[in-house]
């Protein structure tokens, strides 16, 4: 029997199957991706094979279609393993707040390194409109600019006064979409804005760490009344990239690759390389320097993993 995988919760899938009818499955067998191991080898969005179990109602996944695409990142509690977020998905949501929590532009530029080497198409979501003074309406205004300027639209909502929540559906319509986010940005409290049915569990902020708390502990597919699917996800707290290598970076941040094709050397990693016309644009503020200090980041950690690896090796 075939079906979609439609909730994660470790060792045991929720598989929706061709027939209509949901099963709870474990793995058969070993699943890789390439040579990378993973912390949970099949990820919602997954088209499996399912095998029924004898007289029970569960069932085993044997075998994986080809993913058409996926989000990954490094497993913050096996340094070597990776962690896959969902498969097979037309489109990325970024769920971030201005305060309560802070911004991070850093971990928003490492998410969409992620969904940027598959080609899925992300936007930024700035959540809680509803608490945000006037200086804060300033600091979104300038994220707008910059992520707009290379090609990613961010949007401005309440989850709780229902501003911009049409916006967003309208998004999402008769689309399979990831919902990813910092713990607290309100990701539960919106999508239960998006289908009011769902009557996903929240959470306030932790008053003494300024944080958010877990509310979603398992990646979950929502059915949308007005058409498609929604992927929500545990709360990421970092980005890691053992799975990347430095070209991947440069290759991977869109504002940088597009100037990277005048540089002197076509191996060039925009740091401390001479003729770099990615260093040049931003002396001159084509691109800009946020971004561009985010990229000096990642490259870092990248280089440091690949280090170590090798260290390992030997």
């Amino acid at each position: 029997m075939e079906g979609l995988v439609t909730r994660s919760t470790g060792k045991w899938y929720t598989v929706l199957l061709d027939n209509g009818k949901y099963m709870a499955c474990r793995i058969k067998g070993k699943f890789r991706l390439g040579k990378f191991k993973l912390t949970n080898p099949i990820a919602v969005g997954d088209h499996v094979w399912v095998e029924p179990e004898t007289g029970q109602d569960t069932g085993m996944i044997t075998k994986l279609h080809p993913r058409q695409n996926y989000v990954l990142r490094q497993s913050t509690r096996k340094r070597h393993f990776m962690h896959l977020i969902a498969a097979n998905i037309d489109q990325a949501c970024l769920v971030v707040t201005i305060q309560n929590p802070a911004l991070k532009p850093g971990f928003i530029d490492r998410f969409l390194l992620t969904t940027e080497m598959h080609n899925i198409p992300s936007y930024i979501i700035v959540n809680k409109l509803d608490i945000y003074t006037e200086e804060d309406l300033q600091v979104y205004a300038g994220i707008k600019a910059l992520y707009n300027r290379i090609g990613y639209e961010t949007l401005l909502v309440s989850a709780e006064t229902g501003e911009g929540v049409e916006e967003v559906k309208a998004l999402l319509k008769d689309k399979i979409s990831l919902f990813s986010g910092h713990s607290g940005v309100g990701k539960s409290s919106l999508v239960n804005a998006i289908e009011t049915d769902l009557d996903i569990a929240t959470q306030i902020i932790s008053d003494y760490s300024g944080k958010g708390m877990h509310t979603t502990t398992y990646a979950q597919m929502h059915q949308l009344s007005f058409g498609g699917q929604l992927i929500d996800t545990p709360g990421i707290k970092e980005m890691g990239f053992i799975n990347m290598e430095p070209m991947d970076v440069a290759h991977n941040f869109r504002e940088i690759f597009e100037f990277s094709k005048n540089c002197k050397y076509a191996d060039c990693l925009h740091h401390n390389e001479p003729d770099c016309a990615v260093k040049s644009a931003v002396e001159s503020n084509d691109i800009s320097i946020l971004r561009y200090q985010s990229y000096l980041s990642v490259l870092e950690d990248v280089q440091d993993q690949n280090y170590w690896e090798r260290q390992t090796d030997w």
